[in-house]
């Protein structure tokens, strides 16, 4: 039994008229209805009941177009998948990210290069964006999700948003945007060296307000900050698409809706990169 005399019964067995099915097939009556008497023989049963007048499925018939449907269904997927094997990217792809970085959005574009790319392994690290960029460089990572600015003419920058900062606190502690209220307040932040420039813009905020924080409390991560706050050490400044990215914290946001200082989250690599995967993740670029 070969694939065709299965395309040429599904064919018959669909239309019921043998000339109209030789005609869709591009080939005259007399080899097909060879094909079916060959297949029936082969089978060791009657699959059409036949005269002038009309052309019949067998109760045989019947059940072997469902087997023979089924069949040329999995041969199909079968075939896709070879395709898709043939023409997809395999190895890893290194991924550089800050902690801030908004993972619901990473975790759709992963999505969809595993979609694109099945035998593609992605490889995920949480650093800083000082890091990343000595990374990046050396040709460790093949993206970076930082924040800028990034200074280094070997990367390739592409801005995906600006953030402004929020004023978080634990729920049930009030705190207004107001000088007087937050002078005397704890602070929680990233260590200056490790994040300098966030730790520059973190500053400029709270002076635009009209004090100097008290930073009593530094970490390299941001959920160590938010989880420090949940636990009323301090309030922290962060950027405002934090607020949903950790539901389960008990924390409550306060836009600075009348500063516009921001922190931008960019996508960088090396401008020599030719990871095939490359242009597929920065086309994904828009769902941060």
């Amino acid at each position: 039994m070969e694939l065709r005399h299965l395309i040429y019964f599904k064919t018959v067995a669909e239309l019921l008229h043998f000339s109209k099915a030789a005609e869709q097939l591009h080939i005259s009556q007399p080899p097909l209805t060879r094909q079916i008497k060959e297949l029936e023989n082969e089978l060791g049963a009657v699959l059409f009941h036949r005269n002038n007048k009309r052309v019949a499925l067998t109760d045989a018939g019947h059940f072997f177009l469902r087997e023979c449907e089924s069949l040329i269904q999995q041969l199909e997927r079968s075939k896709q998948v070879v395709r898709q094997i043939h023409e997809s990217v395999s190895g890893e792809f290194q991924i550089g990210y800050i902690s801030s970085t908004p993972l619901a959005s990473l975790a759709k574009i992963l999505q969809q290069l595993n979609h694109q790319y099945p035998l593609l392994k992605t490889r995920l690290y949480e650093l800083s964006t000082a890091k990343q960029v000595k990374a990046l460089e050396a040709g460790k990572l093949d993206i970076g999700i930082l924040r800028a600015p990034v200074t280094s003419t070997q990367l390739e920058i592409t801005s995906l948003r600006q953030d402004p900062f929020a004023l978080v606190c634990r729920t049930g502690n009030s705190y207004s945007l107001d000088a007087t209220d937050l002078a005397g307040t704890p602070f929680i932040s990233y260590n200056s060296g490790y994040a300098p420039y966030y730790q520059q813009q973190f500053m400029a905020c709270c002076h635009r307000i009209g004090f100097t924080p008290q930073v009593m409390h530094e970490c390299n991560n941001m959920h160590s900050i938010l989880s420090l706050v949940e636990s009323g050490l301090g309030v922290a400044l962060v950027p405002a698409s934090i607020k949903h990215q950790y539901p389960y914290l008990n924390l409550t946001f306060t836009a600075l809706i009348d500063i516009p200082i921001y922190t931008e989250i960019v996508m960088a690599h090396h401008r020599h990169t030719e990871h095939p995967a490359l242009g597929s993740f920065k086309a994904l670029g828009h769902l941060f």
